[in-house]
């Protein structure tokens, strides 16, 4: 048999704290394991949970707020002797565990891959608003330009994001490998609540968002059209799935609108509860431009939902516009009217569901684990 390559995933965050990365990274170290690979996690901070899967490596560190993030500051000695003996480090972000993944392939010379996950041009912009856009642009760019030169591969989740990434001053090897969603989990769906046990009315046609309730996700902009909406057709219900800081702002914003009874919020749900609530929408929405490689809306489309979002990296990269879903111009009109084109044709709906669907085998993901894997291999050659 072939040796098993021996892999250093490292993340700024992993479970409990749910979010996609955490998901990527957790299905990345599973397929790897089934195909008999060695792979070792490393994760700033939080102590060691009961429920950690075995080869998940702590390293100290110092909390971030509340945020479920680390600032890492040492390694002990049983993770560098991992380390020393490695043949590649990839790394999922590019600050904390990044740097990490720096030092540490430069020391022990091993290869190093970075998957980039985030806008951080745009979150740069929505977490620090004080900062001028010309001084987070210019470090942005010294930054990626420094630290892109010295990984061997970078991965972008999308063709879009590659551009992006160019335009960051990223230099080197940009691959493009989607992150992948097990299908299998939301084609086969059992249990999960009823419309009734959520309020919403049986001849609703629901329009479902899953993901954070906060800020870059836009989606004070999504209830303020459906609030225009509601005059248009009586039919319409907004499900927002997920909890966030934004989440009780933007419960008060539907309630001083007067959608009470046509806006749901469900609050945090966990993750392996996700495919029995999209079960309750007739299409799957999202206001947000802020993305990478949504996978909420490859979950969506694996459910069986046509999809509509705004045409901006990452999402344009997922729907194929009249085929899959809508795609809407970044305006309000534009999105109403394709939220309003949705409701009105079942037809319609009907026939982008079932392309939706069929279309989200090219995320499947083992197959896209087994790419990151070859590219691993193409490295340490």
């Amino acid at each position: 048999p072939e040796i098993a390559m021996r892999i250093a995933l490292f993340s700024d965050v992993y479970k409990p704290v749910i979010n996609g990365v955490v998901n990527h990274v957790s299905l990345l170290k599973k397929y790897f394991e089934q195909w008999g690979e060695q792979v070792w996690l490393f994760v700033p901070g939080q102590n060691p949970t009961e429920e950690d899967e075995p080869n998940v490596i702590r390293l100290p560190g110092i909390p971030i707020a509340d945020t479920g993030y680390h600032l890492s500051v040492t390694i002990d000695q049983r993770a560098r002797n991992i380390l020393k003996m490695v043949d590649i480090i990839h790394v999922h972000h590019p600050f904390i565990s990044g740097a990490f993944g720096l030092t540490l392939s430069r020391r022990y010379n091993i290869p190093l891959v970075f998957t980039n996950h985030t806008r951080y041009d745009l979150y740069v912009r929505e977490y620090l608003p004080l900062v001028p856009d010309a001084v987070s642009e210019t470090a942005l760019q010294a930054y990626f330009s420094i630290f892109s030169q010295r990984c061997a591969a970078l991965i972008a989740p999308s063709p879009s994001i590659a551009e992006v990434m160019r335009g960051w001053g990223v230099q080197g090897k940009i691959v493009v490998i989607p992150n992948g969603v097990e299908l299998e989990r939301y084609r086969k769906v059992h249990g999960g609540p009823t419309r009734a046990e959520l309020g919403i009315p049986e001849d609703a046609v629901v329009g479902l968002y899953l993901g954070r309730i906060s800020g870059e996700k836009s989606i004070d902009r999504l209830i303020r059209i459906y609030a225009i909406l509601i005059h248009e057709e009586p039919r319409i219900h907004l499900l927002l799935v997920g909890g966030g800081p934004d989440l009780e702002d933007c419960r008060e914003l539907a309630h001083e609108l007067g959608l009470d009874g046509r806006v749901t919020f469900t609050g945090a749900v966990p993750y392996e509860q996700t495919p029995g609530y999209l079960k309750l929408g007739d299409y799957f929405v999202s206001a947000s431009v802020t993305e990478v490689h949504p996978l909420t809306f490859i979950e969506a489309a694996a459910a069986g939902l046509p999809l509509v979002g705004i045409d901006s990296p990452g999402v344009s990269d997922i729907i194929r516009h009249g085929e899959t879903g809508l795609i809407a111009q970044d305006n309000d009109l534009s999105l109403g009217l394709c939220i309003l084109h949705m409701v009105r044709d079942p037809e319609l709906r009907a026939r982008l569901a079932a392309a939706a669907q069929a279309d989200s085998n090219r995320f499947a993901a083992h197959t896209t684990a087994r790419e990151v894997l070859r590219l691993y291999e193409s490295l340490t050659r």
